[in-house]
């Protein structure tokens, strides 16, 4: 006898609770025993990440009443993976979480965090790359948009702040990190949070080769990856306006799929284990599995900056690198610190943005 739709569903119900509890097991529900011979009757169907020895113990048919009937339901595994609610990280949203699109009217990015000046934590910061937040590497004044300009942001409308302070691109020269600061008409049109997370506790001085990553970037969305290399000397194409430019000591981080892709310049990684904030996302390879980053403890050294709260700023965690040192990305030394071009924009006197 073949199992009806009502027979399968009921075995379901069944299933269920002790399916759903196993950590191989993301679904289960009613359909087809042949997707490509529908006389063959219903099934249950279980939805499964992999084929684990423990799986093969499961029948490929249970047996029910049904009526005073027996009922044999056939079982079908599908490999699918697991499931996954997409986020539009391109769209307009107030207030403004990290992780989402920003940008000028010649671009999108992402917000790497927002951030705080420390101690009085009274004013609100956006964080991302300079070539996000100011395409001209200059000091002219660049409103800020979110979404960015590739987003169909728009001057006026989508207007959120201004460039406020970053570090120049040097050609000819060594170059650390590719950060800047927008500042908000008000505060309040930034959350100090990050999609899909939350409140970050705070970020780490340093992380070790090995650890691993998630973030949230504008085009991948919310990715994982591993630290691959620390102290990588690496060169970086920015295109016809700026051209090749040479890093020292950055971190490359690899992902299984797409974690930097274009619109992701500005994401930051954040240590799986715990939430806190460890590395700046500003480059990529072509098929978008290797990020290019760089401590975001520079970051923070170099803007005075921490991470904002609701009310305040997060922690500080300092890692203990004794037993491995090498294995870990440094801080920046003083002499590193002092070589640094850090640059205010210019703002528009008498014209409230």
């Amino acid at each position: 006898m073949l199992a009806t739709f009502l027979a399968a569903h009921a075995m379901k119900e069944r299933m269920s609770r002790q399916m759903l509890a196993r950590s191989d097991v993301h679904g289960i529900g009613v359909g087809y025993h042949d997707p490509k011979n529908p006389k063959k009757g219903a099934a249950v169907i279980i939805y499964i990440t992999s084929f684990s020895p423990t799986m093969l113990r499961i029948s490929s048919t249970m047996t029910m009443r049904v009526k005073g009937k027996a009922v044999t339901v056939p079982v079908r595994f599908v490999k699918s993976g697991k499931m996954h609610a997409y986020v539009d990280y391109k769209k307009r949203i107030r207030p403004i979480p990290a992780g989402y699109s920003v940008g000028t009217t010649g671009g999108s990015g992402s917000v790497g965090l927002i951030v705080t000046n420390v101690p009085k934590a009274n004013q609100r910061y956006i964080f991302s790359n300079n070539h996000v937040l100011n395409p001209t590497n200059s000091s002219s004044f660049t409103e800020i948009l979110q979404p960015g300009g590739a987003d169909n942001g728009r001057l006026g409308r989508d207007t959120v702040g201004r460039l406020y302070r970053y570090v120049k691109l040097q050609k000819n020269k060594i170059n650390r990190v590719d950060i800047a600061l927008a500042i908000p008409r008000a505060n309040c049109l930034l959350s100090p949070r990050y999609a899909t997370v939350g409140v970050l506790p705070g970020y780490v001085t340093t992380y070790r080769v090995g650890e691993r990553f998630k973030k949230v970037g504008r085009t991948s969305g919310l990715v994982n990856g591993v630290v691959d290399s620390i102290n990588t000397d690496i060169q970086i194409d920015y295109g016809d306006n700026i051209g090749m430019l040479n890093f020292k000591n950055q971190t490359v981080i690899k992902g299984r799929k797409p974690v930097s892709l274009p619109g992701d310049s500005g994401s930051v990684w954040l240590r799986k284990a715990d939430h806190y904030a460890a590395a700046v996302n500003f480059a990529g390879s072509d098929d978008g599995r290797t990020s290019v980053a760089f401590p975001v403890n520079w970051a923070m050294q170099i803007f005075g900056t921490q991470i904002a709260w609701p009310e305040g700023s997060g922690c500080i965690k300092k890692v203990n690198t004794d037993k491995s040192p090498g294995a870990y990305a440094r801080q920046l030394t003083a002499r590193e610190l002092a070589s640094l071009e850090i640059h205010t924009a210019r703002s528009k006197k008498r014209k409230r943005i």
